[in-house]
Order: C-alpha cells, then structure tokens, then sequence
C-alpha cells in the first residue's frame, strides 16, 4: 500500500509539470515558472525547476545538476554567464527553501513519513486584446494549497492546514505589492523580451510540412501539420469539395522545441466513405503562397501494399 501511495504522489506531480508543458493557446502568449519538491525516497530530484514560454520548456534545474541550464538555442545564445550564474544561485537558495517548507508542511499534516510534494507555480499571460493576467499559486500532494488574488492582494487558503501559510503571507503587505507588481509588469517584460529571442532566433518565416496518417482501417484519418512559424495557420477538412464540421475534432496549436509550431485536425470517417468520396485537408499558412491541398489516398495514408496504378488515382 505505501509503494502504491508514493506512485500515486510522485505521478501527481508529474502530471502537473506534464499539463504546464503542453497547454498553450493561439490568441495568448504565457511564461510560466513551476517549482517541483519531492520528499527523499524516490528516485526523482528532490526540487525541479522549470521555465516555459508559450508551454515550450527553455530553462531548467534539479537538485541533482544543481544549476540552471538553457533548453532551447534561443536563450542560451542570448543571456551570458552572469545570468545563469546569478538564476543558480536563486534557485539553490529556493531548493534549500523549499527543503524546510516541506518538513514544515508534513508536521502540520502529521505526517513522519510517505512521499509528498509541495509546488508553486507563478507567471502571466498577455492576450492579443492587450490584457494582461498573472498568477502565483502553492499545492500540497497535488492539490491547491493556498492562491494569490492579485485584486484583494489577500491568499485564499484551500485547506485549514494552510491558514497559518495565508496570515503569514498576508503580514507582509509590500511583500505581496511586490509580487502583483511582478506578475503583471516584470513578467510581461521578460515574456515579450523572450518572444523577441524567439522570434529572432528563427530568423525567417517558415511554412508547414504537411502529412496525413492512420494507424489502421478502424482509426480516424490525421492531418498534421509541423515545422511552421509564425504560429497561426489555418486547417479544415473537406468533403468533395464542401467545408466538413461533423466527426472533426481540432487540437490546439502546441511548439516544438525549435521555436517552430505544429498542429493537427483529426477526422473520423469508414473506410467506405474514404473510398466513395472525395475527402481533402486544406492548409492555411502566411509562408504558403497558396493553400496547401493533401487528398486522402486510403492506399497511402494506410500504406496497405495496392498495386502502383493505384496509388495516384487521385493525385
């Protein structure tokens, strides 16, 4: 039961850094840092450290390493060395920190021993509108612990374990002014200043590399997009000729770890319908000089061996 326990926790906190990683959305840009403890036992660093831009991990840290290191080229070309000596301080100063909050928390809790996490997550989002929004949040085991409203600048607490957490925070009123002031001012400095980075790193704009698959005859058709930026791209399906809504499911648009984006639009549909119609995904994209149109050839999305005569009957 205890082993069973400690793979729940540990999963826990992993789904909560897989979660961060990959939500992203085409209308908001978003920075985001996650603070990851672990109690000793596992065979996980005991304190990770993660940066996202836009959901794209690009700076990283664990108590094993013991220093902040660079994830995408982007970064690493653009700070020099005092930066990430002056971030491996910080964050060896927080490692150690959160080492005491976690011995802390298990005694408010009456608990001497089990696996247990403590997380803090903090960051800000600017939407096309202009507006801006920013966050700072603790969790204990996976779940909400206490959580800053920047418009009361007061810590609502989600546990009675954690009223002692919010009065403390709360006593320190130009430490929490400090906080609002980050989240949605310095924060958004940096965000745009690592888009910059970003953006720059491309270097030119690129269009999409387009492909179609389906694992089997029972599987629904995937048209994926990859490889392009800027970010917004446009992708349908299309039923002889006609813009098709029904049995589409759309996926948000996430990046790759070149700064690059991709995205996918999935369709279910029988393999006597594929046959009988003509079913087309239509591509959308400021780098294509026109729309990039790929018909569903079932020999070839399902790559199922028929004869070469075949195989271009509707190229």
């Amino acid at each position: 039961m205890e082993k069973m326990d400690h793979k729940r926790t540990v999963t826990k906190a992993l789904l909560i850094l897989a979660v961060s990683v990959h939500l992203s959305s085409a209308d908001v840009h978003s920075l985001k840092y996650l603070h990851i403890g672990l109690t000793q036992g596992t065979n996980f660093p005991m304190y990770t450290s993660v940066g996202l831009l836009d959901g794209e991990e690009f700076v990283y840290y664990d108590s094993n390493i013991r220093k902040r290191i660079p994830k995408t080229e982007w970064i690493e070309k653009n700070e020099d060395p005092d930066y990430w000596n002056s971030e491996t301080q910080t964050l060896q100063d927080h490692e150690e920190w959160f080492r005491v909050n976690m011995a802390t928390l298990m005694k408010r809790f009456s608990q001497t021993d089990g696996t247990h996490t403590w997380q803090w997550t903090y960051g800000c989002e600017l939407h096309d509108d202009g507006t801006v929004r920013g966050y700072n949040q603790y969790g204990y085991d996976g779940e909400d612990f206490v959580t800053l409203d920047l418009n009361t600048l007061t810590w609502t607490a989600a546990k009675s374990e954690a009223h002692i957490t919010k009065q403390k925070m709360e006593a320190d009123r130009s430490h929490t002014e400090y906080q609002k002031y980050y989240l949605e001012n310095t924060c958004i400095d940096y965000l745009n200043k690592y888009i910059g980075f970003r953006n720059t790193a491309l270097k030119s704009k690129v269009p999409p590399k387009v492909t179609l698959f389906r694992k089997d005859s029972s599987s629904p058709v995937v048209c994926h997009a990859t490889g392009f930026f800027p970010r917004e791209v446009m992708i349908s399906w299309q039923k002889n000729g006609e813009d098709l809504h029904e049995n589409v499911e759309f996926r948000e648009t996430s990046p790759n770890e070149d700064g690059t984006f991709q995205k996918r639009i999935i369709l279910t549909v029988s393999s006597e319908d594929l046959k009988n119609n003509d079913y087309t995904c239509v591509v959308q994209h400021s780098e294509l000089k026109k729309d990039l149109v790929l018909r569903v050839d079932e020999c070839r999305v399902l790559n199922t061996g028929c004869p070469k005569a075949n195989r271009h009957k509707r190229s």
